[in-house]
């Protein structure tokens, strides 16, 4: 039994790779401001909250980057990492609102 791969076409190739640089740079800045924003709520020092988050920053830009490629569905990878990075951003935004 022979299994060819399907052929991509050079717009659906763009969209997948702008997706991961682009959509996971946006997940992580959500996912850095939120983490960043949760630390200093429940005390944590800025610096140090910054610097956690910028460590655990690279583990979660990698993985986003690997999984925009394994996943079926080019919307599924714009909606999870930008929409997702956009959603943390304004969670981060209005839990510091709230606390300052």
């Amino acid at each position: 039994m022979s299994a060819s791969a399907p052929s991509l076409s050079p717009l659906h190739i763009a969209l997948r790779i702008i997706g991961a640089v682009g959509g996971g740079w946006l997940f992580v800045w959500g996912f850095t401001t939120l983490g960043i924003a949760l630390g200093i709520a429940t005390g944590m020092p800025y610096d140090e909250a910054r610097t956690l988050l910028y460590l655990l920053a690279f583990v979660v830009f990698l993985v986003a980057f690997c999984w925009s490629f394994v996943t079926a569905s080019i919307a599924r990878v714009w909606l999870v990492l930008a929409g997702g990075g956009a959603v943390m951003t304004g969670g981060a935004w209005l839990l510091l609102r709230s606390i300052a």
